[in-house]
């Protein structure tokens, strides 16, 4: 039996000799096998705390607007989502189908927005804009987005009452947007009355969203003041607005509004020498708006306003500013300059606490000023020789120095909290001119029922 014991103690002692041999060339314990695994979890939290923190600051929105309209005839010229097509006096569209995506910080912005519609997909916005850090009120703002005149411009699409901006805002400032850059400055809030002011000025292409094509710059500027009362029952906003830019000169010949041969006609006289090819006219709009909002029993009540009058180079058939979203190349036809005004005001007004709200809106654009009524007319008769022999002369006028007005009622019905009804009429009225084709009023008024979805 001893013999059995004695070698089983000497194996038992060399397992022992060789495990505390191997324990103390490997140190690792349970504890120490477990805590580098808790690190790198700690790790992988922390990442996932950043990537969650990046996602946060990505902001997706859109929306959808699909309508069904009804003109008065075919092929009538609209500012009601553009011209009717000629076989068709009523038609199915995607009036907007907007995608946004924006990466915001708390002092820098990047914003990405395309417009997808059954005509294709195209440009919207693409900018970006930073906040100095130090007094957080001087910002800088670059790339293509809205042009900073007036309130009508950049009201957004998804919230405006009615479907489409006004005649004179998609003629001056046809696509809204522009490539360019400006500076922003917003008074400290340190300062309570200061605070509510803003002001935004820039340089801008002059030319729309696809291209810069000319050598001047041209520039925009407006101050705003926001402010409500405590109780927020008023809240009140106003702007005044400039612009000061230049059209390129395509041709020698530059018209100009001028008391004609027979003394008594206004109509375009021509300067034509040759050093006008080439050179620039002045493009100068000045604006006032306001808006205001009262909170009363019966529903929020908005009154909105705004006056812009000014001078606006353009075509022979068209007063529109240039827009190279369907063009990108200089002009190359006569410059004719008018003087212009142009107005619009809404009232909008909420149903008590219900999703229905009524909108009414009226708007002008006299594009030429110099001439009203009859006197807009394309050719005159003066005489030559104590009025017995006479001769006919060209005006030059044409259906683009008529004047329009346009009276639009509608109702707004807000669905759910992303659906949005709107059923809106718009009645046109031009003058009566001498004019062929407008002797009398163009029937060409437009009714609109119209889906949105926004998110």
């Amino acid at each position: 039996m001893k013999k059995k014991i004695i070698p089983m103690m000497i194996l038992f002692l060399l397992s022992f000799g060789v495990n505390k041999m191997y324990a103390q060339e490997n140190p690792l314990t349970v504890g120490d096998t477990i805590s580098p695994k808790i690190e790198e979890v700690k790790k992988d939290v922390d990442q996932i705390k950043t990537d969650l923190g990046l996602l946060k600051r990505i902001k997706i929105s859109g929306y959808v607007q699909a309508q069904f309209q009804l003109a008065d005839h075919k092929g009538i010229k609209s500012f009601e989502g553009g011209d009717f097509s000629t076989a068709t006096d009523k038609r199915f569209m995607v009036r907007r189908g907007r995608l946004k995506v924006a990466y915001v910080t708390d002092l820098t912005q990047v914003v990405l927005q395309i417009d997808a519609t059954e005509k294709g997909v195209g440009l919207k916005d693409a900018y970006i804009s930073f906040t100095e850090p130090w007094l957080k009120t001087f910002g800088i703002q670059a790339g293509v987005y809205d042009r900073p005149f007036g309130f009508e411009i950049h009201y957004s699409s998804s919230l405006r009452e009615s479907p489409e901006r006004s005649r004179a805002s998609q003629t001056l400032f046809p696509s809204e947007r522009d490539l360019g850059a400006m500076l922003v400055v917003n008074a400290p809030k340190t300062v309570k009355f200061w605070s509510g002011f803003n002001l935004q000025v820039g340089l801008y292409a002059g030319d729309a969203i696809n291209a810069d094509f000319k050598e001047k710059k041209d520039f925009i500027g407006r101050l705003a003041y926001t402010g409500t009362t405590k109780n927020e029952f008023f809240k009140v906003g106003v702007g005044v607005s400039m612009y000061n830019g230049y059209i390129y000169n395509g041709t020698k010949k530059i018209y100009t509004m001028q008391t004609l041969a027979d003394g008594l006609t206004q109509g375009f006289g021509v300067d034509s020498v040759a050093e006008n090819k080439g050179k620039y006219s002045t493009r100068q709009y000045f604006g006032a708006d306001a808006q205001l909002t009262f909170d009363f029993p019966f529903g929020i009540t908005q009154l909105r306003g705004e006056y812009v009058m000014g001078t606006q180079p353009a075509g022979a058939s068209s007063s529109s500013s240039p827009n190279s979203v369907f063009t990108s190349t200089l002009p190359a036809t006569d410059t004719y300059i008018r003087k212009f005004n142009a107005a619009y005001f809404y009232l909008c007004q909420n149903i008590m606490k219900s999703p229905f709200a009524l909108v009414v809106k009226y708007d002008w654009y006299d594009p030429n000023v110099k001439v009203k009524g009859q006197d807009v007319k394309s050719t005159y008769t003066y005489s030559t020789d104590g009025g017995v022999t006479t001769k006919t002369g060209s005006t030059k006028l044409s259906s683009a120095d008529i004047k329009y007005q346009t009276l639009g009622i509608g109702v707004n019905y807000k669905m759910t909290e992303n659906i949005k009804w709107t059923v809106y009429g718009a009645w046109v009225v031009n003058e009566n001119t001498g004019v062929t084709n407008y002797g009398g009023d163009v029937k060409d008024n437009v009714y609109t029922l119209r889906i949105q979805y926004k998110f």
